[in-house]
């Protein structure tokens, strides 16, 4: 199957389950991620590994965050182990990362998963089961931010044990797992957008709040990724492009979907959208109206709030959100990216006390 004959519809096969290789890029990433939450703890945790096939290295991540701090220092738990060698030969369906990294193991293709991870020393573990509720979804290709690669996101009843300060803690919720692979193109820290090397930055609509229009400015690399499920037939998932946002705040949500009455659809993304509201202390995420229209015409709205944040490099967050919807509790995230300039301008224009 070549990538010209791909398009949204296409289904994933078992062997993406594994490792590809698409290019000699040295760039080039392959992605796992897993995640649930905790409500009643306003928790949650990422397992997060990113596989450089050309370099032959992993980075992979393990944390959980919650109320009592977002930095790595202060977070219930943080480890990270950068660019540890790894061999060509892994297979993705069965696999432990080097140098103490978390497990996967495939049980159903594309569909069920088991996860574990031990670290004795800071007596914390993790033992879950990933069960899809649905078989995974493709990212519309050419659409932003994901642009030329493959990407899936993919819903899942979520269960196991989480082995905090040595409390065992039951993990059941609905969250979400993706998947993203191919070139990049160079490190995902720069932007390769004409605008970003030229340093000069436009803003598609002018005007409102200054802040808003610092968020509105293109060539930047903002991604903003929200979700929020109550179960296995309701909850919403999408990509957020500020960049094309209005001088009110509303912002068009350009890819994802609606779960209504345990139906999936793709978003319409000339109807569905969302405005956020920032803490001025932090700059991060702190309360989301959304409205979603799905390409059937059935709607939703949303409501949001942060609950906990995790704060990796300073700038944006991943924030738990505890939503409503349809007379219902969701829960979900929040994962707001930034670059650490564009975010400084941002925060310098939201906490202004006078005009200049």
């Amino acid at each position: 199957m070549t990538a010209q004959t791909i398009d949204q519809d296409t289904p994933f096969v078992p062997e993406d389950d594994n490792y590809h290789q698409l290019s000699d890029d040295p760039w080039e990433t392959e992605t796992t991620w897993w995640t649930f939450n905790i409500p009643e703890r306003h928790l949650g945790c990422w397992l997060h590994a990113a596989y450089m096939p050309n370099k032959g290295t992993v980075t992979w991540r393990v944390f959980v965050w919650d109320p009592t701090g977002a930095d790595p220092g202060r977070l219930a738990y943080y480890k990270t182990m950068p660019d540890v060698p790894m061999s060509p030969d892994v297979d993705l369906r069965d696999i432990t990362f080097p140098e103490g990294g978390f497990s996967v193991k495939m049980i159903n293709p594309l569909m069920d998963y088991e996860i574990t991870y031990r670290d004795d020393a800071a007596d914390f573990a993790i033992t879950m089961q990933h069960r899809s509720v649905h078989p995974p979804h493709r990212f519309t290709p050419g659409e932003a931010p994901m642009l030329g690669s493959p990407h899936l996101d993919q819903l899942g009843h979520v269960t196991g044990t989480l082995t905090l300060r040595g409390e065992q803690i039951p993990i059941d919720c609905h969250t979400v797992r993706d998947r993203t692979w191919g070139p990049r193109g160079g490190h995902h820290s720069q932007s390769q957008k004409k605008e970003h090397v030229k340093g000069v930055y436009p803003v598609k609509n002018p005007g409102g709040p200054k802040w808003r229009e610092v968020e509105r400015q293109r060539g930047r690399g903002r991604i903003q990724y929200i979700f929020g499920h109550t179960d296995a037939t309701t909850g919403f998932l999408g990509f957020v492009r500020p960049q094309d946002g209005e001088a009110d705040g509303w912002s068009p949500m350009n890819t994802g979907w609606l779960l209504k009455d345990g139906e999936f659809q793709r978003l319409d993304k000339t109807k569905s959208r969302m405005r956020n509201y920032r803490d001025p202390r932090t700059g991060w995420s702190a309360h989301m109206e959304v409205e979603l229209t799905d390409v059937t015409g059935r709607t939703m709205r949303a409501e949001g709030f942060t609950v906990s944040h995790m704060s990796e490099r300073g700038s944006g967050s991943n924030a738990s959100m505890r939503w409503e919807y349809d007379g219902l509790i969701g829960w979900g995230e929040d994962q707001d990216g930034w670059k650490v300039d564009h975010f400084q301008e941002m925060l310098r224009a939201l906490r202004a006390t006078r005009n200049d």
